[in-house]
């Protein structure tokens, strides 16, 4: 894991039909991982997670949690099921198009090269999204990798990436298979007949063929995907399925021409959920809700410009662009199951789309580098609907048209990074963006247990305003960098506590004892100071150590849309987080690599009234070289067995992530 030095960042070598990243970038709050730090990793959010900056929801990986909660944000701001964070594969969003989470599987972590994760609001492409920031993936171009592993509790893995050319064209594979048998989350005392194991079954595969167009390369690419998972309690399941297609054509620039870039792609996904009420003694769940299908299809179109001007003093690149998404998508479920089945019917959705034009440009000289963007978005929800019948009439209970809405918001980002000798580099910035809400947001209800959420189609955009100061040091065996920043988000999108149960609310209808209603609003502001330490050293040839801290002090400003917030922490967002590595290579065959990852308490809840305790885990692997392409691995992932609380229900029960876990595994590569 590099945080970005003073220096220039080393190229990153381009063959499909994709721009390579911006200059500017260096002068904002970066980390760069390459393949060698996700080559430990089997799950892509897991290694983002080795960043203390990032925050997944509810201190679950994509290894156990629900498609709807596996959103992903930066600095730990306000994480959310739907995430508060772009990313984006070359170019192309993988956000879904319903519910803006992130389906990790889709991306194994041998077909990538590397990633940037950008942190503050981004002007670039697609920057309305980025609200707390960017986290930008490199396909493979070259070399053939695949990784295949058993675990206990029936967990078994094969990842692999090749590329082969044929002629002039070049074809890149990727592949994963996956399958566990899964943990119990909630353990010992308060576990009863209805907790039932985590288990997993995962599929995806992407093509992608890259052309030369003359100097221009095209990029056709075509992935799909399939999950299915338990919920850990009878009754519940979760399915998600999806599939892409894109075309990129890139022309790379020079300073003797200017470079461009077009690209579009579709993405259809769907979901099933089935939901349950939890006895009080956990000893049984009954069907309380089946989400039986989720259609969305989501597609889009970017355009850009590049140009790079070099004189005797300095260096100018510029980019200008247009890029447009549009999303639309239902969710189809059957719910009211009063113990001789489903009563009701609901089919609730809607369509948005955003659209922008934006410029960045950068300047360098000396020590200096200066750069900015600003963008121009144009933003609509529309066709917005719910429809609840009874299921034995036929009638509609309820049916609403939700009225067409749409603005228009202007966001920019600026930063001046200067080099002041010695290997070092201070640098300021400061940013602003947005996020619209989902369709899940504004047109679907669920259900936890027995806590209810309910849809809010009166959403408005969320808004991010902020400003950071960094210093960074390089040695030649060691690094340091720190960064101060304060980050404020209005209209944060929040699930507000309306009532408690037992009780029959509108809407909403029953809710079980034990259990809570919530609304998700636009619950006035949060605002967050924070500061982020990382370091790297090379004590020995043999011998390197990392470390990174992040502290986060967020609060909430309810405002009087809810009061009850005012002061309040964020739900899911801790004040600190910190991570520690030391790896050492005793012989040239064999690697030994030790992570450990502590974060302080959080809260379950937007009330602060579900405490989520402290937790640490330390991670051991080894890796011994058969051959040059041949590696052997044993890893132990949470070695000291440590209870790691990552939910708790209103009564108190909390559900717990992985327990220790073994693996061991064989990775060919060349």
């Amino acid at each position: 894991m590099l945080q970005i030095p003073p220096p220039p960042l080393p190229d990153v070598v381009v063959t499909g039909a994709r721009l390579p990243p911006a200059a500017g970038e260096a002068a904002f709050s970066v980390t760069r991982l390459d393949d060698r730090d996700l080559r430990d990793q089997q799950r892509l959010d897991e290694a983002l997670a080795t960043v203390p900056a990032v925050s997944l929801f509810r201190r679950t990986s994509s290894q156990a949690a629900n498609p709807t909660t596996q959103g992903i944000s930066l600095r730990a701001i306000a994480p959310s099921g739907a995430g508060r964070t772009l990313v984006t594969l070359d170019g192309v969003p993988l956000n879904d198009p319903f519910g803006g989470w992130v389906i990790w599987s889709q991306v194994p972590t041998e077909s990538l090269s590397g990633l940037d994760l950008v942190r503050g609001s981004g002007a670039g492409p697609y920057g309305a999204g980025a609200l707390t920031g960017v986290i930008q993936l490199r396909e493979r171009d070259a070399g053939t990798v695949l990784d295949a592993s058993i675990s206990e509790r029936g967990g078994a893995r094969l990842g692999a990436s090749g590329a082969t050319d044929l002629g002039p064209a070049r074809l890149v594979a990727s592949g994963l298979y996956e399958t566990s048998d899964g943990y119990v989350p909630v353990r010992g005392p308060a576990a009863g007949a209805a907790d039932q194991p985590l288990d997993l079954d995962v599929r995806a595969a992407a093509l992608r063929a890259d052309l030369p167009i003359g100097e221009a390369a095209l990029s056709l690419r075509a992935a799909a995907f399939e999950e299915e998972r338990g919920s850990g309690v009878e009754n519940s399941r979760a399915a998600a399925s999806g599939n892409l297609l894109s075309a990129t054509a890139a022309l790379q620039p020079r300073a003797d021409r200017a470079g461009w870039r077009l690209q579009a792609w579709r993405r259809e996904s769907d979901m099933f959920n089935t939901f349950v009420a939890l006895a009080d003694d956990r000893s049984s769940a009954s069907l309380a809700a089946s989400q039986d299908e989720t259609p969305a299809v989501g597609w889009g179109v970017n355009a850009a410009l590049r140009r790079i001007i070099v004189s005797g003093i300095a260096r100018v690149e510029w980019e200008l662009g247009a890029d447009a998404r549009f999303n639309e998508g239902e969710t189809r479920e059957r719910f009211r199951n009063l113990g001789d089945g489903f009563t009701r019917s609901r089919v609730a959705g809607g369509e948005n789309a955003v659209a922008g034009l934006y410029g960045e440009a950068s300047w360098s000289s000396g020590p200096w580098l200066a750069a900015g963007g600003l963008r121009y978005d144009a933003w609509s929800n529309s066709e917005g609907r719910r429809l609840e019948r009874d299921l034995a009439t036929g009638l509609p209970t309820l049916d609403e048209a939700d009225p067409d809405r749409s603005g228009e918001v202007v966001s920019a980002r600026f930063a001046v990074r200067r080099a002041i000798g010695g290997g070092q580099a201070v640098r300021i910035a400061a940013y602003s963006g947005f996020r619209p809400a989902t369709l899940n947001e504004l047109h679907r209800p669920f259900r936890v247990g027995n806590d209810i959420t309910e849809a809010n189609a009166a959403l408005e955009p969320e808004k991010l305003a902020g400003v950071e100061a960094g210093w960074a040091w390089t040695g030649q065996r060691a690094s340091l960098t720190a960064t101060a920043f304060w980050t404020q988000i209005e209209d944060a999108i929040v699930n507000v506590t309306l009532g408690e149960g037992p009780g029959t609310f509108p809407r909403a209808g029953f809710v079980p004892a034990g259990g809570v209603l919530r609304q998700r609003q636009n619950a006035g502001t949060i605002e967050a100071t924070g500061l982020e330490l990382e370091g790297r050293f090379e004590l020995t040839p043999a011998l390197s150590l990392r470390a990174a801290l992040s502290a986060t002090d967020a609060r909430v400003d309810g405002g009087a849309m809810a009061p009850q917030l005012t002061g309040l922490r964020p739900a899911q967002a801790p004040v600190w987080s910190a991570t520690a590595g030391l790896d050492w290579r005793p012989a040239d065959r064999l690697a030994l690599a030790a992570d450990l990852r502590w974060e302080s308490r959080r809260f379950d809840d937007d009330l602060n009234s579900r405490v989520l305790d402290a937790a640490a885990t330390v991670d051991l692997r080894a890796d011994w070289a058969l051959t040059p392409s041949t590696t052997v691995w044993v890893a132990a992932d949470n070695l000291f067995d440590a209870e790691v609380e990552v939910a708790e229900t209103g009564t108190g029960v909390a559900g717990f992530g992985p327990p220790r876990t073994l693996s061991v595994g064989v990775r060919l590569s060349r």
